[in-house]
């Protein structure tokens, strides 16, 4: 049993620190940083254009946002893997987003990718509201759009790894009338998920987290009791806050009792490290590929 938490350390950090410790874009060059922006659309064009697809589907009535599903087949139920942008809830889109539906669909994996309103025009409240409304959707009409709803993954990088998390936290799904064990497997990429330490850095100039968002919304905060195994990826050359965050949420989960896989992947930066999800060759992709494979509903299927 864990008594101390392992975001412990965090609380005596100073702002100055955490602002360095938690500003991903500094720790690459601005060329490194606009090359990558570009290549997130590039791959995502080449990896989708192909595929056809369902764009543009609405998922929740009170935004408006909507979703773009590839990889699906006439009169078969794929299992999918949504996946969750990050932007520090303030940038890019789903149209930066599926980058790995190609390499998905030759393993007969459908891909989801989805928009959320971007701070601070809303709350982060309402952003993982929208998310959650995502995956509901996803249960609840996935089969009309080629998805099978009893085998949802998902997954997200930096501040998409949080609201991966806070997918996979528990306390919401009887709000949204879905089951709690919708989710059979995620990846979480250089996630965030304590947002005390996010509060007291420069993010909190355009999220303006409360309180009490601080603890509903910190996936740390919210562990379940029961929930599917986690990939917890992290680039080596991340900045030291989101290493520590993965690592964190990684004991968290694991002390548990929850299956939970930790990965440093050599060689990649905060910004590149997601990209590797257009490649089967690299140990990122192998593995969402064997999570979604190996899950007891794939292999009943």
């Amino acid at each position: 049993m864990m008594t101390t938490s392992p975001f412990a350390g965090e609380e005596a950090l100073p702002k100055d620190v955490l602002d360095v410790d938690y500003n991903a874009r500094a720790s690459v060059s601005e060329q490194a940083f606009a090359d990558e922006m570009a290549r997130y659309r590039r791959l995502s064009e080449e990896a989708c254009a192909p595929l056809g697809g369902l764009r543009d589907v609405v998922y929740d009535q009170t935004s408006g946002e909507t979703l773009d599903i590839f990889g699906v087949r006439e009169g078969e139920a794929r299992p999918v893997f949504l996946f969750v942008h990050g932007g520090y809830w303030r940038a890019l889109s789903k149209q930066d987003s599926g980058f790995m539906a190609s390499m998905l669909a030759q393993k007969g994996i459908a891909t989801a990718v989805v928009d959320y309103t971007l701070a601070p025009a809303v709350s982060l409240s309402e952003i993982v509201r929208q998310v959650r409304a995502a995956l509901a959707f996803l249960w609840r009409e996935g089969k009309v759009h080629g998805v099978d709803p009893e085998r949802i993954f998902v997954g997200g990088s930096s501040a998409g790894g949080h609201l991966t998390g806070a997918l996979l936290s528990a306390g919401w799904h009887e709000e949204f009338g879905i089951p709690t064990n919708v989710i059979k497997g995620a990846m979480p990429v250089s996630g965030l998920f304590h947002l005390a330490p996010i509060a007291r850095s420069f993010v909190q100039e355009w999220m303006s987290l409360t309180p009490q968002e601080v603890a509903d919304l910190s996936p740390a905060e919210n562990i379940p009791a029961s929930g599917p195994p986690i990939i917890v990826a992290y680039a080596e050359g991340e900045p030291a806050g989101f290493r520590r965050q993965s690592r964190a949420y990684h004991e968290m989960w694991s002390a548990a009792g929850l299956t939970s896989t930790l990965m440093e992947v050599p060689d990649r930066h905060h910004f590149d490290v997601i990209s590797d999800l257009a490649d089967a060759d690299t140990d990122l992709a192998r593995a969402l590929v064997a999570m979604i494979e190996g899950s007891p509903e794939r292999a009943a299927a």
